[in-house]
Protein backbone atom coordinates (compact mmCIF):
# COMPACT_ATOMS: atom_id res chain seq x y z
CA UNK A 1 0.00 0.00 0.00
CA UNK A 2 1.31 3.21 -1.10
CA UNK A 3 2.04 6.17 1.67
CA UNK A 4 -0.61 8.36 0.19
CA UNK A 5 -3.41 5.01 0.26
CA UNK A 6 -2.17 4.44 3.70
CA UNK A 7 -2.77 8.21 5.10
CA UNK A 8 -6.25 7.62 3.83
CA UNK A 9 -7.25 5.12 5.26
CA UNK A 10 -5.75 5.94 8.63
CA UNK A 11 -7.80 9.23 8.35
CA UNK A 12 -10.91 6.95 7.48
CA UNK A 13 -10.34 4.72 10.96
CA UNK A 14 -10.18 8.39 12.64
CA UNK A 15 -12.95 9.53 11.51
CA UNK A 16 -14.77 6.53 12.57
CA UNK A 17 -13.37 6.48 15.73
CA UNK A 18 -14.04 10.54 16.75
CA UNK A 19 -17.97 9.13 15.06
CA UNK A 20 -18.28 6.08 17.68
CA UNK A 21 -16.90 8.01 20.56
CA UNK A 22 -19.66 10.92 19.94
CA UNK A 23 -21.83 8.68 20.07
CA UNK A 24 -21.25 8.40 23.62
CA UNK A 25 -23.78 11.53 24.42
CA UNK A 26 -24.26 11.58 27.94
CA UNK A 27 -22.27 13.92 30.06
CA UNK A 28 -22.91 12.22 33.59
CA UNK A 29 -21.84 8.60 31.84
CA UNK A 30 -23.94 6.61 35.58
CA UNK A 31 -27.07 8.99 35.09
CA UNK A 32 -29.34 6.49 33.66
CA UNK A 33 -29.86 4.88 36.78
CA UNK A 34 -31.25 5.26 40.16
CA UNK A 35 -30.22 4.12 43.33
CA UNK A 36 -32.56 2.85 46.21
CA UNK A 37 -30.94 2.22 49.63
CA UNK A 38 -32.76 -0.06 52.33
CA UNK A 39 -31.45 -1.30 55.83
CA UNK A 40 -34.09 -3.52 57.27
CA UNK A 41 -33.89 -4.93 60.75
CA UNK A 42 -36.09 -6.62 63.07
CA UNK A 43 -36.67 -5.23 66.95
CA UNK A 44 -39.14 -8.02 67.82
CA UNK A 45 -40.42 -11.24 66.73
CA UNK A 46 -42.87 -10.32 63.81
CA UNK A 47 -41.80 -6.99 63.03
CA UNK A 48 -39.78 -5.76 60.22
CA UNK A 49 -38.77 -2.01 60.34
CA UNK A 50 -37.48 -0.65 57.04
CA UNK A 51 -35.83 2.70 56.44
CA UNK A 52 -35.36 3.62 52.80
CA UNK A 53 -33.90 6.40 51.16
CA UNK A 54 -35.12 7.31 47.25
CA UNK A 55 -34.36 9.81 44.72
CA UNK A 56 -36.87 12.73 45.54
CA UNK A 57 -37.70 14.17 41.97
CA UNK A 58 -38.29 10.67 40.71
CA UNK A 59 -40.24 9.59 43.51
CA UNK A 60 -42.45 12.36 42.92
CA UNK A 61 -42.88 11.87 39.22
CA UNK A 62 -43.22 7.96 39.35
CA UNK A 63 -45.63 8.09 42.15
CA UNK A 64 -48.05 10.89 41.05
CA UNK A 65 -51.54 8.99 39.20
CA UNK A 66 -52.29 11.82 36.51
CA UNK A 67 -48.79 13.04 34.86
CA UNK A 68 -48.60 16.65 34.93
CA UNK A 69 -51.87 17.50 36.44
CA UNK A 70 -51.55 15.40 39.60
CA UNK A 71 -51.35 17.70 42.62
CA UNK A 72 -48.44 16.04 44.26
CA UNK A 73 -46.55 16.70 40.28
CA UNK A 74 -46.66 20.23 40.41
CA UNK A 75 -46.18 20.64 44.47
CA UNK A 76 -43.57 18.13 43.95
CA UNK A 77 -41.95 19.89 40.80
CA UNK A 78 -42.07 23.09 42.90
CA UNK A 79 -40.40 22.32 45.87
CA UNK A 80 -37.98 20.34 43.94
CA UNK A 81 -37.29 23.29 41.69
CA UNK A 82 -36.89 25.80 44.78
CA UNK A 83 -34.43 23.46 46.79
CA UNK A 84 -36.18 23.57 49.48
CA UNK A 85 -35.74 21.00 51.77
CA UNK A 86 -38.46 21.50 54.28
CA UNK A 87 -41.20 22.08 51.33
CA UNK A 88 -40.04 19.18 49.29
CA UNK A 89 -41.17 16.87 53.05
CA UNK A 90 -44.11 19.01 53.03
CA UNK A 91 -45.05 18.17 49.55
CA UNK A 92 -44.61 14.51 50.48
CA UNK A 93 -46.33 14.60 53.51
CA UNK A 94 -49.36 16.40 52.00
CA UNK A 95 -49.95 13.55 49.72
CA UNK A 96 -48.28 10.54 51.56
CA UNK A 97 -51.06 8.23 50.62
CA UNK A 98 -50.13 8.47 46.82
CA UNK A 99 -46.39 8.17 47.89
CA UNK A 100 -46.45 5.31 50.38
CA UNK A 101 -49.14 3.31 48.52
CA UNK A 102 -46.46 3.41 45.42
CA UNK A 103 -43.42 2.36 47.77
CA UNK A 104 -45.39 -0.63 49.34
CA UNK A 105 -46.73 -1.67 46.29
CA UNK A 106 -43.13 -2.37 44.56
CA UNK A 107 -40.82 -2.83 47.98
CA UNK A 108 -42.22 -6.09 49.53
CA UNK A 109 -41.28 -8.12 52.74
CA UNK A 110 -42.47 -11.38 53.41
CA UNK A 111 -41.86 -14.34 56.00
CA UNK A 112 -41.82 -17.76 55.24
CA UNK A 113 -44.00 -17.03 51.85
CA UNK A 114 -46.64 -14.83 53.63
CA UNK A 115 -46.56 -10.82 53.32
CA UNK A 116 -46.26 -8.37 56.04
CA UNK A 117 -48.47 -5.83 56.10
CA UNK A 118 -46.52 -2.28 55.94
CA UNK A 119 -47.42 1.16 57.70
CA UNK A 120 -45.49 4.42 57.86
CA UNK A 121 -43.52 5.07 60.94
CA UNK A 122 -43.59 8.75 60.68
CA UNK A 123 -42.66 11.54 57.84
CA UNK A 124 -40.61 12.13 55.37
CA UNK A 125 -37.29 13.61 55.85
CA UNK A 126 -34.85 15.21 53.11
CA UNK A 127 -31.46 14.31 53.12
CA UNK A 128 -28.49 14.55 50.02
CA UNK A 129 -26.58 12.19 48.49
CA UNK A 130 -23.92 13.31 45.91
CA UNK A 131 -25.62 16.39 45.24
CA UNK A 132 -28.74 15.11 44.71
CA UNK A 133 -32.01 15.32 47.50
CA UNK A 134 -33.30 11.92 48.94
CA UNK A 135 -36.21 11.72 50.98
CA UNK A 136 -36.30 9.19 53.75
CA UNK A 137 -39.22 7.01 54.71
CA UNK A 138 -39.82 4.22 57.37
CA UNK A 139 -41.74 1.75 57.32
CA UNK A 140 -42.89 -1.04 59.92
CA UNK A 141 -43.92 -4.37 58.24
CA UNK A 142 -46.33 -6.29 60.67
CA UNK A 143 -45.87 -10.22 59.58
CA UNK A 144 -48.42 -12.97 60.29
CA UNK A 145 -46.20 -15.34 61.69
CA UNK A 146 -42.31 -15.82 62.91
CA UNK A 147 -40.23 -17.52 60.59
CA UNK A 148 -36.77 -18.12 60.27
CA UNK A 149 -36.03 -16.47 56.42
CA UNK A 150 -37.22 -13.30 55.25
CA UNK A 151 -38.12 -12.52 51.52
CA UNK A 152 -37.80 -9.10 50.30
CA UNK A 153 -38.65 -7.99 46.80
CA UNK A 154 -37.76 -4.47 45.17
CA UNK A 155 -39.47 -3.59 41.85
CA UNK A 156 -38.97 0.55 42.86
CA UNK A 157 -38.45 3.00 39.53
CA UNK A 158 -38.29 0.32 37.00
CA UNK A 159 -37.64 1.35 32.83
CA UNK A 160 -40.88 0.38 32.43
CA UNK A 161 -42.07 4.23 33.48
CA UNK A 162 -39.74 5.49 31.29
CA UNK A 163 -38.12 7.59 33.69
CA UNK A 164 -34.91 6.10 33.94
CA UNK A 165 -33.30 3.13 32.40
CA UNK A 166 -33.48 1.13 35.76
CA UNK A 167 -32.80 1.40 39.24
CA UNK A 168 -30.65 -0.77 41.88
CA UNK A 169 -31.64 -0.94 45.63
CA UNK A 170 -28.45 -1.41 47.73
CA UNK A 171 -30.17 -3.78 50.85
CA UNK A 172 -28.12 -4.28 54.20
CA UNK A 173 -29.96 -6.31 57.10
CA UNK A 174 -29.74 -7.24 60.34
CA UNK A 175 -32.35 -10.08 60.18
CA UNK A 176 -32.84 -13.38 61.95
CA UNK A 177 -29.84 -13.41 63.22
CA UNK A 178 -27.71 -12.51 60.24
CA UNK A 179 -26.22 -9.35 59.09
CA UNK A 180 -25.71 -8.69 55.17
CA UNK A 181 -25.92 -6.74 52.41
CA UNK A 182 -27.07 -7.12 48.52
CA UNK A 183 -27.88 -5.22 45.34
CA UNK A 184 -31.26 -5.83 43.95
CA UNK A 185 -32.17 -5.13 40.05
CA UNK A 186 -33.93 -5.70 37.05
CA UNK A 187 -32.90 -8.95 36.63
CA UNK A 188 -32.85 -10.22 40.62
CA UNK A 189 -35.52 -8.29 42.18
CA UNK A 190 -35.75 -10.85 45.53
CA UNK A 191 -33.37 -12.04 47.57
CA UNK A 192 -33.98 -14.15 51.46
CA UNK A 193 -31.93 -14.33 54.48
CA UNK A 194 -31.18 -17.65 53.72
CA UNK A 195 -29.24 -17.00 50.53
CA UNK A 196 -25.92 -18.51 50.49
CA UNK A 197 -22.44 -16.67 50.36
CA UNK A 198 -22.01 -17.24 46.58
CA UNK A 199 -25.33 -15.97 45.62
CA UNK A 200 -24.10 -12.49 47.54
CA UNK A 201 -20.91 -12.70 45.77
CA UNK A 202 -22.48 -13.16 42.03
CA UNK A 203 -24.44 -10.47 42.98
CA UNK A 204 -21.62 -7.85 43.95
CA UNK A 205 -19.42 -9.25 41.94
CA UNK A 206 -22.15 -8.70 38.57
CA UNK A 207 -23.22 -5.48 39.69
CA UNK A 208 -19.28 -4.26 39.50
CA UNK A 209 -18.46 -5.62 36.16
CA UNK A 210 -21.90 -3.76 35.03
CA UNK A 211 -20.97 -0.69 36.23
CA UNK A 212 -17.80 -0.56 34.49
CA UNK A 213 -18.97 -1.81 31.48
CA UNK A 214 -21.81 0.85 31.60
CA UNK A 215 -19.27 3.66 32.76
CA UNK A 216 -18.43 4.63 29.22
CA UNK A 217 -15.80 7.25 31.03
CA UNK A 218 -14.23 4.66 33.13
CA UNK A 219 -13.83 2.62 29.29
CA UNK A 220 -12.46 6.07 27.64
CA UNK A 221 -9.59 6.32 30.67
CA UNK A 222 -9.21 2.66 30.07
CA UNK A 223 -8.67 3.43 26.31
CA UNK A 224 -6.25 6.25 26.58
CA UNK A 225 -4.07 4.18 29.00
CA UNK A 226 -3.88 1.58 26.34
CA UNK A 227 -3.28 4.21 23.57
CA UNK A 228 -0.37 5.68 25.27
CA UNK A 229 1.42 2.12 26.82
CA UNK A 230 3.83 1.10 23.84
CA UNK A 231 4.45 -2.47 25.33
CA UNK A 232 3.47 -4.90 27.72
CA UNK A 233 5.06 -3.25 31.03
CA UNK A 234 3.82 0.21 30.34
CA UNK A 235 0.08 -0.93 30.39
CA UNK A 236 0.68 -3.41 33.22
CA UNK A 237 1.72 -0.68 35.17
CA UNK A 238 -0.83 2.02 34.43
CA UNK A 239 -3.35 -0.38 34.98
CA UNK A 240 -1.98 -1.46 38.74
CA UNK A 241 -1.31 1.75 39.65
CA UNK A 242 -4.72 2.84 38.64
CA UNK A 243 -6.36 -0.35 40.24
CA UNK A 244 -4.70 1.05 43.31
CA UNK A 245 -5.57 4.39 43.34
CA UNK A 246 -9.44 3.82 42.89
CA UNK A 247 -9.85 0.67 45.42
CA UNK A 248 -8.22 2.93 48.23
CA UNK A 249 -10.59 5.85 47.57
CA UNK A 250 -13.19 3.24 46.82
CA UNK A 251 -13.63 1.57 50.23
CA UNK A 252 -12.43 4.76 52.05
CA UNK A 253 -15.33 6.78 50.36
CA UNK A 254 -17.74 4.02 50.30
CA UNK A 255 -17.43 3.26 54.21
CA UNK A 256 -18.69 7.01 54.74
CA UNK A 257 -14.87 8.06 55.42
CA UNK A 258 -14.03 10.19 52.70
CA UNK A 259 -16.17 12.48 51.01
CA UNK A 260 -16.51 14.81 48.08
CA UNK A 261 -19.51 16.38 45.91
CA UNK A 262 -20.31 15.12 42.76
CA UNK A 263 -20.17 18.79 41.23
CA UNK A 264 -16.06 18.29 42.03
CA UNK A 265 -15.65 14.58 41.05
CA UNK A 266 -17.45 14.20 38.15
CA UNK A 267 -15.88 16.84 36.22
CA UNK A 268 -12.25 15.97 37.38
CA UNK A 269 -13.11 12.23 36.07
CA UNK A 270 -14.22 13.75 32.68
CA UNK A 271 -10.76 16.11 32.71
CA UNK A 272 -8.44 12.88 33.52
CA UNK A 273 -10.03 11.35 30.44
CA UNK A 274 -8.61 14.11 28.07
CA UNK A 275 -5.18 14.83 30.01
CA UNK A 276 -4.36 11.07 30.22
CA UNK A 277 -5.48 10.57 26.18
CA UNK A 278 -3.95 14.03 25.86
CA UNK A 279 -0.54 12.79 27.04
CA UNK A 280 0.09 10.15 24.07
CA UNK A 281 -0.87 13.59 21.61
CA UNK A 282 1.82 16.01 23.18
CA UNK A 283 4.72 12.92 22.55
CA UNK A 284 3.70 12.18 19.40
CA UNK A 285 3.57 16.39 18.38
CA UNK A 286 6.99 16.11 20.41
CA UNK A 287 8.58 14.01 17.98
CA UNK A 288 6.96 14.97 15.10
CA UNK A 289 8.82 13.58 11.98
CA UNK A 290 10.20 11.18 14.87
CA UNK A 291 7.00 10.05 16.28
CA UNK A 292 7.09 6.41 14.62
CA UNK A 293 9.86 6.21 17.60
CA UNK A 294 6.79 5.94 19.99
CA UNK A 295 5.80 2.75 18.48
CA UNK A 296 9.34 0.78 17.68
CA UNK A 297 11.39 2.29 20.25
CA UNK A 298 11.84 0.40 23.99
CA UNK A 299 10.34 -3.14 23.59
CA UNK A 300 12.19 -5.49 25.53
CA UNK A 301 12.97 -2.82 28.19
CA UNK A 302 12.11 -2.87 31.71
CA UNK A 303 12.67 0.49 33.44
CA UNK A 304 10.63 3.45 32.54
CA UNK A 305 11.80 7.58 31.88
CA UNK A 306 11.45 10.29 33.05
CA UNK A 307 7.97 10.95 31.67
CA UNK A 308 6.94 7.17 32.20
CA UNK A 309 7.39 7.48 36.17
CA UNK A 310 5.74 11.39 35.55
CA UNK A 311 2.67 9.15 33.83
CA UNK A 312 2.50 7.14 36.74
CA UNK A 313 2.06 9.75 39.18
CA UNK A 314 -1.01 10.77 37.51
CA UNK A 315 -2.51 8.26 36.49
CA UNK A 316 -2.23 7.51 40.12
CA UNK A 317 -3.87 10.88 41.27
CA UNK A 318 -6.96 10.48 38.90
CA UNK A 319 -7.44 7.01 39.95
CA UNK A 320 -8.00 8.17 43.72
CA UNK A 321 -10.80 10.42 42.21
CA UNK A 322 -12.16 7.34 39.88
CA UNK A 323 -12.44 5.39 43.34
CA UNK A 324 -14.99 8.05 44.56
CA UNK A 325 -17.18 8.11 41.38
CA UNK A 326 -16.73 3.82 42.04
CA UNK A 327 -17.98 4.07 45.19
CA UNK A 328 -20.87 6.89 44.44
CA UNK A 329 -22.00 3.99 42.42
CA UNK A 330 -22.53 1.80 45.22
CA UNK A 331 -23.46 3.92 47.38
CA UNK A 332 -23.32 2.40 50.79
CA UNK A 333 -21.97 4.56 53.54
CA UNK A 334 -22.97 2.73 56.44
CA UNK A 335 -20.96 2.07 59.63
CA UNK A 336 -17.79 0.00 59.06
CA UNK A 337 -18.37 -4.24 59.33
CA UNK A 338 -16.85 -6.89 57.79
CA UNK A 339 -19.54 -7.92 56.12
CA UNK A 340 -20.05 -4.73 54.34
CA UNK A 341 -16.23 -4.18 53.71
CA UNK A 342 -16.49 -7.88 51.82
CA UNK A 343 -19.26 -6.66 49.70
CA UNK A 344 -17.33 -3.53 48.47
CA UNK A 345 -14.33 -6.07 48.06
CA UNK A 346 -16.65 -8.02 45.42
CA UNK A 347 -18.00 -5.29 43.31
CA UNK A 348 -14.55 -4.20 43.43
CA UNK A 349 -13.62 -7.70 41.98
CA UNK A 350 -16.06 -7.11 39.37
CA UNK A 351 -14.99 -4.01 38.17
CA UNK A 352 -11.02 -5.21 38.13
CA UNK A 353 -11.80 -8.33 36.01
CA UNK A 354 -13.92 -6.43 33.20
CA UNK A 355 -10.98 -3.91 33.20
CA UNK A 356 -8.38 -6.06 33.32
CA UNK A 357 -10.48 -8.18 29.60
CA UNK A 358 -10.35 -4.75 27.89
CA UNK A 359 -6.71 -4.62 28.34
CA UNK A 360 -6.25 -8.12 27.06
CA UNK A 361 -8.73 -7.66 24.00
CA UNK A 362 -7.52 -4.32 23.03
CA UNK A 363 -3.64 -3.87 23.75
CA UNK A 364 -2.51 -7.01 21.67
CA UNK A 365 -4.04 -6.00 18.59
CA UNK A 366 -2.43 -2.64 18.99
CA UNK A 367 0.97 -4.12 19.82
CA UNK A 368 0.89 -6.44 17.14
CA UNK A 369 -0.04 -3.07 14.84
CA UNK A 370 2.65 -1.04 16.12
CA UNK A 371 5.01 -3.39 15.74
CA UNK A 372 3.84 -4.78 12.22
CA UNK A 373 2.89 -1.56 11.16
CA UNK A 374 4.54 1.41 12.85
CA UNK A 375 2.66 4.31 10.99
CA UNK A 376 -0.64 3.12 10.58
CA UNK A 377 -0.25 1.96 14.61
CA UNK A 378 0.87 5.40 14.88
CA UNK A 379 -2.08 7.28 13.34
CA UNK A 380 -4.45 4.62 15.02
CA UNK A 381 -3.54 5.43 18.60
CA UNK A 382 -3.37 9.25 17.97
CA UNK A 383 -6.96 8.89 16.59
CA UNK A 384 -8.16 6.84 19.46
CA UNK A 385 -6.51 9.33 21.87
CA UNK A 386 -8.15 12.40 19.96
CA UNK A 387 -11.42 10.91 20.15
CA UNK A 388 -10.98 10.43 23.82
CA UNK A 389 -9.63 13.85 24.51
CA UNK A 390 -12.07 15.57 22.86
CA UNK A 391 -15.07 13.42 24.61
CA UNK A 392 -13.20 14.32 28.12
CA UNK A 393 -12.86 17.89 27.34
CA UNK A 394 -16.69 18.08 26.33
CA UNK A 395 -17.90 16.40 29.64
CA UNK A 396 -15.51 18.12 31.08
CA UNK A 397 -17.52 21.70 30.12
CA UNK A 398 -20.81 20.11 30.60
CA UNK A 399 -20.37 18.94 33.73
CA UNK A 400 -18.71 22.25 35.11
CA UNK A 401 -21.64 23.90 33.58
CA UNK A 402 -24.04 21.45 34.75
CA UNK A 403 -25.30 20.44 31.55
Amino acid sequence: MSPAARRRVCSVIAAVTVAVLFSAVPALAHGFTSTVYAHLASPQTGHVRAELQLEYDLLVVSAADAGKDDPLFEAGTAAFENGDAAEQAAALDAHAGSVVAYVTGRFRVAAGGAACTPARDGGFTIGQREGVPYARLVLDYRCPRSAEAHEVHSGLFPGSEGYVRDSKTIVTYDLDLKSGSTALDARNRSFSTEQSWAERFWQFFRLGAEHLLGGVDHILFLLALIAGSRRLREIVLAATTFTLAHSVTFVLAALGLVRLPASFVEPVVALSIAVVAGWHLWRVWRRRSHATDLETAGHGRLGLDRAGRTRLAVVFCFGLVHGLGFAAALGIDQAWSWTLLWSLLVFNVGIEVVQLAIIVAVFPLLALLRHRRPVAGLWTTGAIAAGVSAMGLMWFVQRVLGI
